[in-house]
């Protein structure tokens, strides 16, 4: 899968498309689509942390990029200009009380939060409908996940960005809109509150720490925070982050801050549970005298 965030754009660059696209070309507004819905749904998924709010998300930039696609002049990357939206998009959300900019919750409280969950006994392997191993494996993606979200909104659009899905500073300081070393700083401030956090809290990370795995899904689903029926972070499981994104080298980067993001790298890269729906739904909005 040819990643849009890493590089320079080749010779079959999406300025190419989008100058047919704005010109009436609907196979080429449907490419444009498709190449970059899945690493949209993959930030939204990692900014938001629920599925269905991602989803939402999605759908509603993909059709603010194809209301867009008459304005685009070819001043920035095609791929920057589309990026910008969807950032845009994300971080100007508020789900119920929380403005997506600022951090969910502190990593403290956070901390108090998970040593607050009890344990609790596994249920009778007969009443749950999946092996307790993958139980365990949507604990730990979604415990994880939700690690993303002590960050503050541009901390956690960086680390996303550079670290998960691997742009490069030049791309992602473009769409974030800061300097590529403002990027690298942000990007190391991010990369170093997560380590500290992970290695003072998470086993995944420091084998001495108590916060297993496997106790957290018995507390989990005591709590009814997981549920067997209903499996939201490896459900429809694909491939992993690390097998769609290309290792980048950065001398930046510390060997200990590393070990710690390797965590996110073993997440799974999501796939939409109806991609072509939202597909054709977004292509329904457009003006007839735009594409025909």
């Amino acid at each position: 899968m040819d990643n849009p965030l890493a590089g320079s754009p080749g010779e079959s660059s999406d300025e190419a498309l989008a100058a047919r696209a704005a010109s009436g070309d609907r196979e080429a507004v449907e490419r444009l689509l498709v190449h970059h819905q899945p690493w949209i749904f993959n930030i939204a998924m990692r900014m938001l942390w629920r599925r269905a709010d991602a989803e939402d998300a999605t759908q509603d930039i993909l059709i603010k990029i194809l209301k867009g696609l008459g304005t685009y002049r070819g001043q920035s990357a095609f791929r920057t200009w589309v990026y910008r939206i969807a950032v845009n998009h994300i971080i100007d959300m508020r789900q119920q009380d929380w403005r997506i900019a600022a951090p969910r919750r502190s990593f403290d409280q956070r901390t108090r939060m998970l040593a607050e969950l009890p344990d609790a006994d596994w249920p009778d392997p007969r009443t749950v409908p999946v092996p307790f191993e993958i139980l365990v494996e949507e604990a730990k993606i979604g415990c994880t996940m939700g690690v993303l979200l002590c960050l503050d909104g541009r901390q956690r659009l960086v680390f996303v960005l550079a670290e998960i899905l691997g742009a490069t500073d030049e791309v992602g300081a473009k769409i974030v809109g800061v300097s590529r070393a403002n990027f690298r700083q942000i990007l190391s401030r991010a990369r170093r509150d997560l380590y500290q956090y992970l290695n003072g809290s998470c086993s995944l990370v420091n084998p001495a720490c108590e916060c297993t795995c496997a106790r957290k899904a018995r507390g989990f689903l005591a709590k009814g925070f997981l549920d067997p029926e209903r499996l939201v972070f490896t459900a429809k499981r694909r491939q992993q982050v690390r097998d769609v994104v290309r290792a980048r080298a950065d001398e930046l980067t510390r060997a200990y801050e590393t070990f710690g993001a390797n965590v996110f790298h073993d997440h799974p890269f999501y796939e939409c549970r109806d991609a072509a729906a939202m597909l054709r739904k977004a292509l329904a909005t457009l003006s007839p005298d735009l594409v025909t």
